[in-house]
């Protein structure tokens, strides 16, 4: 094997972005589903104009304004999600946690007697969990076509082994543990173990790879918000948020033969890891019309909320030959900061109160995800290429929300469903990308405490790339199937 010695990948560090900072970064946190009360979510968040609920601080503020006394809740929540994938074989996997969904509290500051005139005044905090990001995945299946290796020679050509470092470090990774080569004859062209480097060709692939996910994290919402009554026909409000996020993502990748190669490779594995933590800002206005008793109109909009988010990453490589070869090599931590700002939002609904029976709520919201924009935040990095990507792939989508709540007595049934829209646009691999949930659950209101149930799943079908080729190789892609379900419990009370 032709090799020189290990280059210091001392280079690395400075390059600031260049390894996230991508279209499924910004759909990640830019994608909002609503979480909070059991309540809430029993009613497919289909809150737009309704309130009355301390989840509805973060959709619609002018919900604080509908509150006739001071209140506050809970509601920890279990969650569960199975991922089934398919790569030439079906596996699947899992994951429970427990988590709060929202905690949060209601005071009235102004109440008054009258019928006309602003009548109540409330100010509100909420927490409310936006997205739980954790996810576990086994993807695992034989390679008849391509290798992992062959993406890290194709990101070498053009490049000499000593600039691989500056432009490259995974592929120089590879190449330090004999995985990529340069061609005989040539600098700048790169082949793998599966070619013997490109002594032995066609590539002889029948690898097994196996690919193991695991995500960890978070969106949620600090809202604290000020609402208000006015003539029993119109309630407003606004909520300044305050978002947070945190999520580990890391995956382990490994590619393993038992075939004898010329090149006496046995297996590598490699390992990606990735933790973002961040806050961020928005404004929420909104605003409830009830021209009729009946009959209740929400409206709000969400301007973008503005992240500022710190990202530490490391990677890592190790190869075993059949001749006793062994090597291991990792590219130093970088951490860098970046900022993002995430689509403005606007939502739209409607409610029905039939009597004291029942109630009926639909919900439309609009957002463009295309209008994601990750900025420096101090290090001149220029995201204007990235930036072109996300509206290159990204586009408008619209979601759509209904709920429905019975009453019997003291007890309260309810349903919802939700439709989550196509994020990305015609021709790209998750073109078909979107979101369904359905929701079950049950209430119970004894004079000033409330206990509630809610049961909500969340299913999804997308494509997930393990490594991108050129258009000589077939795409490595694995299909996955994602459940994930919700159980909430709500404790309130009034006071």
């Amino acid at each position: 094997m032709k090799r020189i010695s290990l280059i210091i990948l001392a280079a690395f560090i400075l390059l600031s972005g260049v390894f996230s900072q991508n279209v499924d970064d910004a759909l990640r946190y830019s994608q909002v589903f609503y979480g909070g009360t059991a309540r809430f979510m029993s009613m497919g968040g289909a809150f737009t104009a309704l309130g009355a609920d301390l989840s509805s601080l973060s959709q619609n503020p002018a919900g604080l304004g509908v509150f006739r006394s001071s209140e506050l809740s809970i509601s920890p929540q279990l969650f569960h999600i199975n991922t089934s994938a398919g790569f030439n074989g079906i596996t699947s996997d899992y994951l429970y946690n427990f988590n709060l969904g929202q905690v949060g509290i209601v005071s009235n500051i102004i109440s008054n007697s009258n019928e006309t005139g602003l009548i109540t005044l409330n100010i509100g905090y909420s927490f409310n969990k936006t997205n739980n990001l954790s996810q576990s995945m086994r993807i695992q299946g034989v390679s008849n076509t391509s290798s992992m290796a062959d993406y890290w020679a194709g990101i070498s050509n053009g490049w000499y082994n000593n600039e691989l470092g500056d432009n490259v470090p995974d592929a120089r990774m590879a190449y330090d543990a004999y995985v990529i080569d340069s061609l005989p004859g040539s600098r700048l062209s790169y082949g793998t173990v599966f070619s013997n480097y490109g002594d032995n060709p066609p590539s002889q692939y029948g690898q097994t790879v196996r690919r193991l996910v695991s995500n960890e994290g978070y969106t949620g919402e600090h809202a604290l918000s000020i609402g208000g009554n006015y003539s029993n026909k119109i309630y407003f409000g606004a909520t300044l948020g305050i978002s947070k996020l945190k999520y580990t993502s890391n995956y382990e990748h490994l590619e393993s033969t038992s075939a004898n190669l010329p090149s006496k490779f046995e297996n590598f594995t490699y390992t990606d890891h990735f933790e973002n933590t961040g806050t961020g800002y928005s404004l929420k206005i909104g605003a409830i019309i009830k021209p009729i008793e009946t009959l209740r109109i929400g409206l709000a909009f969400h301007s973008p909320t503005f992240y500022r988010i710190n990202e530490y990453f490391y990677e890592n490589l190790t190869s075993n030959f059949t001749d006793g070869g062994k090597y291991e090599f990792s590219n130093d931590p970088a951490r860098y900061n970046y900022a993002l700002t995430t689509p403005f939002r606007v939502l739209t609904g409607v409610a029905f109160q039939v009597k004291k029976f029942a109630l009926l709520s639909a919900d439309y919201e609009f957002v463009d995800y295309s209008i994601a924009r990750f900025s420096e935040t101090g290090d001149n990095f220029d995201y204007s290429e990235k930036n072109l990507n996300i509206k290159n792939s990204l586009k408008s989508a619209s979601n759509i929300r209904l709920g429905g709540e019975f009453r019997i007595d003291k007890l309260y049934l309810r349903t919802g469903y939700g439709y989550y829209g196509k994020a990305f646009k015609p021709g790209e691999d998750n073109e078909n990308l979107d979101f369904s949930s359905f929701s079950l659950g049950a209430g119970y209101r004894e004079q000033n405490v409330s206990i509630d149930f809610a049961f909500t799943s969340y299913r999804s079908t997308q494509k997930y790339v393990l490594y991108a080729l050129d258009t000589s190789f077939d795409p490595a892609i694995a299909s996955l199937n994602t459940v994930r379900n919700m159980f909430t419990i709500t404790v309130g009370y009034k006071f």
